[in-house]
């Protein structure tokens, strides 16, 4: 099991990652982003967020359900609404998730959530980020946006994907980017 040999020098590149001596060099990794990709086999999901949350004993972290976030998003005008809405615009699922009109959206939740966890100076964690496939939200669109790219400390994305000839695949098969980010494998 991939976890129990890999998961010590994983968390303690992230803690190396995420100190304070280092974040100069993060945005230089990062093309300038301020973001972590913290990449595990999808298989092994609930392994690493349980990990993440005992080592969380200093309560540096807040952690950003984008499942539970998903859920909040669909249950904000019902069940029936949402389905009209989302299977009228499946082609473009971006405008349902992520439009840039004023009604709040699923990106919306997520960059508020971000917010907070700045504003309470933790470091946010975003966790089940698998229940953005489909969606429209990539990484990418999180990463550059102008609130995580101002945050004080690094957004860290938990990422269920792996590694092929250099090449970041969310799920294991969709690619994906890993601009504006250091990535740890």
């Amino acid at each position: 099991m991939a976890f129990l040999e890999d998961h010590k020098a994983k968390f303690d590149n992230l803690r190396t990652s995420l100190s304070l001596q280092r974040r100069d060099e993060l945005k230089r990794k990062a093309n300038g982003g301020n973001s972590i990709i913290f990449t595990y086999p999808p298989e092994e999901e609930k392994l690493y967020i349980s990990k993440f949350e005992e080592i969380n004993d200093k309560d540096e972290f807040y952690f950003i359900n984008i499942a539970q976030l998903l859920v909040d998003y669909i249950d904000m005008d019902g069940w029936v609404d949402f389905k009209y809405y989302y299977n009228s615009f499946k082609n473009t699922p971006h405008i349902v998730f992520n439009s840039d009109d004023e009604s709040t959206d699923l990106m919306d939740l997520i960059l508020n959530e971000i917010s907070k966890a700045e504003s309470l100076n933790k470091i946010p964690v975003l966790l089940r980020t698998g229940a953005l496939y489909g969606t429209g939200i990539e990484n990418v669109n999180i990463m550059e946006n102008k609130i995580v790219m101002n945050l004080k400390q690094p957004l860290v994305i938990l990422y269920p994907s792996k590694l092929v000839n250099d090449s970041l695949l969310f799920l294991n098969f969709k690619p994906a980017s890993k601009y504006r980010c250091t990535v740890i494998d």
